[in-house]
């Protein structure tokens, strides 16, 4: 029997558990799963001084940020519905959509929530398969959920193990979700260093999925070090068993950025954090830590490097990558200080932990990644909260490049990039602190626009659903998608 495979008896008690509102508590005993260490999105909590304590409380009693919990948001954003976390406690993280459903990552699994109706979203499903960060993406009946923490296997009723063992398990797992109240565990994929993020690029008969991941060491039997590339794998639709990685394309064949000491301040280069694939147009931007690249993916099976750029002033860690509607700019995100820092004050200043919007200039090979800005929100936040650039998406309003985007305890920022030199946020949502004496994680992991409306996967706090009223995005409210995973950008026209 192979380790994602169940007994007849064990798949009909998991669909009865889950027809029942969930899986019951006792199924939790695997435990949370730990994350890729550096840098962060790893929950945590850490000690803040007496003075930023001070600080946080004084912030508040002056009305210069929200109270604890407290929910506040911009006059044209509105707060429809909230749904706290339920069988599943762990860190939630990303968010993928189709159809009238959405899917929710957790490091514990994932969640499916009917979004039929905005207004009071249900669950449909909770599924029980810890491995950080599961990070999440669907097409057609195939849901894909990344794996990098060290598991003693690769079945979902596994344990924590070192990555120094040579028997762990790290990589892509594949669900079956014809049957979103039972999704049923077909394929599993390793891969080397594991699935911190992933991207699809489906096609008609196979799923391409590209996986980044980082940091190698010599002590990991399955990470070694050069780690300069990706994983490709294909998956066939009709026979997803057969997944299986088919190449691992060199993207930096000098090694990237080298980081300390030459860039201090800079991550080293040592795999991809995440991708986006513009499908449309055949091209891919990659956020590889220190550098961010634009690629060729004619041949969705062999990326190939088109243009590479660096930011060793302001940029700290290349996290994520977002193309406007044409296709002629990319917004990279910088991950400063691994999401578990307060980074949105007036220390650290408008550049650092900012998004660095690029305009694509040139045809062909001869593509270039120009800069232009920086994007930063312009509402500072206490010591004590966690907050930088994060996931996002675009609202796809006539005419106008704007987006919506995660910043953890930031909130969720609403933005226009349409003219590149000139970014503004035109809208906002937030909770104050989760607390005035600790820094604790948490806040919007993942915020997409998704047909009319907006979604957020709060890391402790659960899902929320808003609604933005302005004329700058009233027409996107025509643009309809049957299915959306943000790292494949749509053709919205």
């Amino acid at each position: 029997m192979k380790p994602w495979e169940r007994s007849p008896q064990r798949r009909r008690y998991l669909g009865a558990a889950v027809a029942a509102f969930g899986l019951v508590a006792t199924l939790l005993a695997a435990g949370p799963a730990a994350a890729t260490p550096d840098p962060g999105d790893t929950p945590h909590q850490e000690t803040v001084t007496k003075g930023q304590r001070s600080d946080t409380r004084e912030a508040i009693e002056n009305g210069d940020i929200p109270g604890v919990d407290q929910v506040v948001h911009s006059d044209n954003v509105s707060h429809l519905s909230h749904i706290p976390k339920q069988d599943l406690k762990g860190t939630n993280s990303d968010l993928a959509f189709q159809g009238k459903y959405a899917f929710a990552g957790n490091y514990d699994g994932f969640v499916i929530y009917d979004i039929s109706r905005p207004k009071s979203p249900k669950i449909v499903s909770q599924v029980l398969c810890p491995g950080s960060q599961n990070d999440v993406s669907v097409s057609g009946d195939l849901l894909f959920l990344s794996t990098d923490s060290s598991r003693s296997d690769n079945s979902c009723t596994s344990t924590t193990q070192p990555a120094t063992e040579k028997s762990s398990w790290e990589g892509m797992k594949v669900f079956d979700i014809s049957d979103k109240r039972n999704p049923r565990y077909v394929a599993a994929v390793e891969t080397s260093c594991g699935s911190h993020t992933h991207t699809l690029v489906p096609e008609r008969k196979d799923v391409y999925i590209y996986v980044s991941s980082y940091a190698p060491s010599t002590t990991f039997p399955d990470c070694q070090p050069p780690h300069d590339g990706i994983s490709v794998i294909k998956v066939p639709r009709t026979s997803p068993e057969k997944a299986a990685v088919i190449d691992f394309p060199v993207l930096f064949p000098d090694g990237g950025n080298p980081g300390a000491p030459a860039n201090p301040g800079v991550s080293q280069t040592t795999g991809c954090h995440d991708l986006t694939t513009f499908p449309k147009l055949k091209l891919a931007a990659g956020a590889c830590m220190g550098d961010g690249i634009l690629l060729d993916i004619a041949d969705p099976a062999k990326p190939r490097v088109i243009d590479r750029v660096e930011d060793n002033v302001n940029f700290a860690f290349w996290h994520s990558a977002t193309f406007n509607e044409r296709g002629t700019k990319v917004v990279f995100t910088d991950e400063l200080g691994g999401g578990g820092a307060a980074t949105c004050n007036a220390e650290v200043g408008p550049n650092r932990g900012a998004d660095g919007i690029y305009d694509i200039v040139g045809k062909g090979d001869r593509r270039k990644l120009v800069f232009r800005s920086y994007y930063k929100i312009p509402r500072h936040q206490a010591d004590t909260e966690n907050c930088v650039a994060h996931n996002g998406s675009l609202i796809p309003a006539k005419g106008r490049d704007i987006m919506v985007q995660a910043w953890y305890q930031g909130g969720v920022s609403i933005w226009d990039f349409t003219d590149s030199d000139q970014p503004k946020e035109i809208g906002y949502f937030e909770r104050g602190p989760l607390s005035t004496d600790t820094l604790v994680t948490g806040g919007s992991w993942s915020a997409y626009y998704y047909n009319g409306y907006i979604y957020s996967n709060d890391i402790a706090k659960g899902f929320d659903v808003l609604k933005i009223d302005d004329r700058r995005t009233d027409s996107a409210a025509s643009v309809r998608l049957g299915e959306l995973n943000a790292q494949t950008q749509p053709d919205y026209r």
